[in-house]
Order: C-alpha cells, then sequence, then structure tokens
C-alpha cells in the first residue's frame, strides 16, 4: 500500500480502510526502532477493539510494545503468516506485513489520525 494514503497513529500504527474494513500494520520506523523481532501475538478473530484499545503486541530482543487499534470494530482477519516469518514486517511493513484487518464500527474515528506527513514529522520529532 501506498504509504500517502495510509492513516497512522502516534504509537507507529498504520491503518487502510476499504469498505468499511480498516487493515492495520505497524510502520517501517516502528520495525526499525524495535529492531530483531521475535515475537509477535496477534489479536483473535470475532474479538471486538475499541479505538486506542491495545490489541496484540510485538516484541523484539530489546522491547516489547503494544499495538494499538486505530479504529473500534470487530477483528475479522488476522495474518496468521506473521507467528512463523517476522521478517515480513521488516520487508513489507505497509504490504505483507499487515497485521490485522477490523470492521469498524466507525470508520470516522480514522480522521482523528495522522497523514503521512504529520506521521513523518512526528518520528522526526521522536528520533531526536
Amino acid at each position: 500500500m501506498d504509504p500517502a494514503s495510509l492513516k497512522f497513529q502516534k504509537t507507529h500504527e498504520w491503518a487502510h480502510l476499504d469498505d468499511g474494513v480498516v487493515t492495520v500494520g505497524i510502520t517501517d520506523f516502528a520495525v526499525a526502532q524495535l529492531t530483531d523481532l521475535v515475537y509477535i501475538e496477534l489479536p483473535e478473530v470475532g474479538r471486538t477493539v475499541s479505538a486506542g484499545e491495545s490489541f496484540g503486541e510485538v516484541e523484539s530482543v530489546k522491547a516489547v510494545s503494544d499495538l494499538y487499534s486505530p479504529v473500534s470494530g470487530e477483528v475479522v482477519e488476522v495474518n496468521s503468516d506473521l507467528e512463523n516469518r517476522l521478517e515480513i514486517l521488516s520487508d513489507d511493513a505497509f504490504g505483507a506485513g499487515w497485521i490485522a484487518k477490523i470492521k469498524a464500527s466507525d470508520p470516522g474515528q480514522l480522521d482523528g489520525l495522522l497523514d503521512k506527513a504529520a506521521y513523518d514529522k512526528h518520528c522526526e520529532s521522536e528520533a531526536h
């Protein structure tokens, strides 16, 4: 997916809305900051999540980071390939590295997220 078309959270998740379903992943910036990923905990399909709620975690050799849902809704699909192939997150964070798909109860919640330019500025401030 083209990062310019995505919405971003300050916690480094990206979101893409398509026909009421939001695909969620973590950004290449987050993957680079974590380095050496060792484990991912995916949400369960059928779980109801709220915007801003932790719905899983990704673990590296140096940190454990929660994954936060950008919208409220029901988890309808997870990328189980990641459980055995975490390198997908490094190789294709905005494509094959998606984490979950959530049927949004209010897709308008994405309007409050950052666009690519604002997210890049946020990352610059975090890197210093």
